[in-house]
């Protein structure tokens, strides 16, 4: 899929740091290698702190032995003395070559690759001044500029450092995943003993206990114990999950109050947490449209600014201007043209919005289709198991005779509590729901392909099929019974000592949060449609209760990704929610593949997003969160770009007819100032939450999340 293999830093970034573009490759999906890229990351930052403060230190004593700073202040220089200007080109020539290493550095890579960017500028520039005012101290005419030199040098490392902190801010959600595993286990021997052991050392197959309070150390199967599991790190789930024996764990969740004995399942790359930081650290680093535009633009905007600063210097000296004059008005149209926040832009947003998304469980998969997300005009749900529940639910109780719905519920309860059926267990499930207690049932006795009979409270109770019905000769009218069978809804039926008592109407269960994600995307102006091989009757029941626009019934599996074509060549931009198999040549037709995260491994790689829950609220978050992060894009973009139309010209000196001059220092305050708006304006997207909140779904399914991944 587009964006998928091309899993490389933005070339603005790899521009601003010499060796950052080197990401590690076995990062995806290792805890350690990620540290260890996390650990570099911190390394560069240190660096770029330490030679800030010795530069600034250094710059003291450059700036009291500048005469232009004092001059320009109508003041003596205060220490003046014979042969300072060779101490302050000594001061001045560690600050260029330890404070401007990095940028120097910079400057070979980009000419080594063929790629000018930002280090060439600012190599040019910090060069450019050095030389000169090198050359004014043994003996050319005119003016050194140190100072400006030194502060330039300071303000592009404090920059730097701003930057790159901000740059590791934005990955926090892979640094809290890797944090979340515990480096150590208590690993079950054959004697019943524990031993203490690696993570790394831990196999499937090993049996571990897991005491209340520490954290699962990797993903497995409970094989005794009940307790309550914290996954909302992992899941974006606020409640505790209640697991037993045969419930999976998933590494990196909290244990609650018991003590669990855990079958290992999955190991190191392969476990949950590590294709969730896989997917993240991928998303974060494939590029997308405004990636690409916006490196377009650093390109051209390194060719303005080298060819406007060689142009103003020989403008200036055409016009009779000294030398000085016109190479300080050239380094200053270098160091303000430089693309720096124009490098931070898009990087920074697509860093935080990948966190944020993460952190609420939303799993992106593929940047580009991402973006594409913000023009939806459709959203195409599978039905079974993504807008329903994907079990057998009582819908309906019609009762025929005397008794009440609580009576009759209570007998049909009684009967099908000794049952497996799932037809049975929807009946159970409702009575627990409404908290009716049931009384024994004895003489229980399977009715093989009719229904289940038994004795309740001495009376002969029965749950049969109409098929049943019909062989017994025994005939209900009842004007409900038609609606039900339109609705498309299977019916059975509760006799009491040989007679009808009720029918039950059973369907699919509807999720209760599938109705307010309905209403969520129509209020953004997406048309919602659904795919379903059931009955038309069902899904025309299932369409009239969630207020759908469009259904399509009756679709074969391989018929689903046809359905998503027809409805792209309506005109517009469709995703396709599923969780199956058979939806997986439907997620990649559509534009925005999104699979439900209980789904299947097929359906999950098919996909551009995995949602972790299986709340098909989540699909607005993702569309409200992929129009925010775009925005900011545009935003960031906007200003890295637009302050240039002003600040070049001023740079170039077309306002010093009224006095109007920017020195490189103050061009470097305007491009660092840039570069730290950018920053800020990209962590600004966490503020206010998702949209909408995923915090706020009380609707998720417990104990299913990506129980497949």
């Amino acid at each position: 899929m587009e964006g998928q293999a091309d899993h490389r830093h933005a070339p603005g970034m790899a521009h601003a740091h010499p060796a950052h573009g080197e990401h590690a490759a076995g990062m995806h999906g290792n805890p350690a290698a990620h540290g260890a890229h996390h650990d570099h990351h911190a390394h560069m930052v240190a660096d770029f702190r330490k030679r800030f403060w010795i530069s600034l230190l250094l710059t003291l004593p450059i700036l009291a032995l500048s005469p232009g700073l004092w001059g320009m202040l109508g003041l003596a220089a205060p220490l003046a003395f014979r042969g300072d200007a060779y101490v302050l080109f000594g001061f001045s020539s560690i600050v260029f070559f330890y404070g401007g290493w990095p940028f120097l550095k910079g400057f070979g890579e980009e000419l080594r690759k063929r790629q000018p960017g930002m280090m060439t500028l600012i190599a040019v520039a910090i060069s450019a001044a050095y030389f000169y005012s090198s050359a004014v101290t043994f003996g050319l005419s005119g003016m050194g500029f140190y100072w400006e030199l030194a502060t330039l040098i300071d303000i592009m490392l404090l920059g730097h450092w701003i930057e790159m902190k901000s740059v590791l801010g934005a990955s926090g959600a892979l640094e809290a995943l890797v944090r979340l595993l515990p480096s150590e286990a208590h690993r079950l021997q054959a004697d019943g003993n524990t031993e203490d052991v690696s993570v790394d050392d831990i196999t499937p197959g090993d049996r571990l206990l897991v005491k209340p309070g520490e954290r699962v150390p990797t993903d497995g199967i409970i094989i005794s114990g009940q307790t309550s599991l914290d996954e909302s790190m992992l899941t974006g789930e606020s409640k505790p999950v209640e697991k037993g024996e045969g419930a999976e764990a998933i590494g990196g969740s909290v244990n609650g109050e018991g003590a669990i004995t855990l079958e290992v399942k999955k190991t190191g790359g392969q476990t949950y947490l590590a294709q969730v930081m896989d997917m993240v650290s991928r998303a974060q680093e494939s590029r997308s449209r405004t990636q690409d535009l916006a490196n377009r633009a650093a390109v051209w905007l390194t060719a303005i600014a080298l060819g406007g600063g060689f142009a103003t210097l020989f403008v200036w000296l055409a016009l009779g201007r000294d030398f000085a004059f016109a190479m300080e008005r050239a380094v200053t149209v270098m160091v303000i043209a430089c693309p720096h926040a124009l490098g931070l832009a898009v990087p920074l947003v697509v860093a935080v919005s990948t966190s944020m998304a993460a952190s609420h469980g939303l799993l992106i998969r593929d940047r580009a289709a991402f973006e594409r997300a913000r023009n939806l005009g459709a959203v195409v749900f599978d039905k079974t198991g993504t807008l329903t529940e994907g079990r057998f639910g009582v819908s309906d109780i019609v009762p025929l005779g005397t008794l009440d719905e609580a009576a009759c519920l209570r007998l049909a309860a009684a009967l099908e509590n000794q049952s497996e059926h799932p037809i049975a267990t929807g009946i159970v499930r409702m009575a627990k729901e409404r908290q009716v207690e049931w009384p024994q049932a004895d003489n229980f006795t399977n009715l093989t392909g009719r229904g289940a009979q038994a004795t309740v409270e001495g009376r002969d109770v029965k749950v049969v099929s109409p098929g049943y019905l019909r062989e017994q000769g025994i005939r209900v009218a009842h004007p409900r019974l038609e609606a039900l069978a339109a609705e498309g809804k299977t019916t059975i039926f509760l006799l009491v000592d040989g007679a009808a008592a009720a029918v039950f109407g059973l369907a699919d269960v509807v999720r209760p949060e599938s109705k307010a994600a309905i209403a969520q995307l129509k209020a953004m102006g997406i048309q919602c449609m659904m795919l379903t091989g059931d009955s038309q009757a069902v899904a025309q029941t299932v369409s009239k209760q969630l207020g759908l626009d469009d259904f399509f019934a009756e679709v074969l599996p391989e018929q689903k990704a046809l359905k998503i074509r027809e409805v792209k060549a309506r005109g517009l931009t469709v995703a396709m929610v599923g969780d199956g198999v058979n939806d997986a040549p439907a997620l990649v037709e559509s534009d925005l593949g999104v699979a439900i995260g209980a789904g299947t491994d097929v359906a999950i790689e098919a996909a551009d997003i995995v949602l972790v829950s299986n709340n098909p609220q989540d699909v607005a978050a993702i569309l409200g969160l992929s129009r925010k992060t775009y925005g900011k894009m545009i935003q960031n973009l906007i200003w890295a770009t637009g302050y240039n139309t002003f600040a070049i010209p001023l740079a170039a000196g077309v306002a010093a007819y009224w006095g109007l001059l920017m020195t490189p220092a103050v061009g470097a305050v305007f491009m660092s100032a840039s570069t730290v708006i950018v920053a800020i304006n990209a962590k600004l997207l966490g503020r206010g939450g998702m949209v909408p909140s995923v915090a706020e779904h009380d609707g998720y399914t417990g104990g299913q999340h990506g129980r497949h991944h």
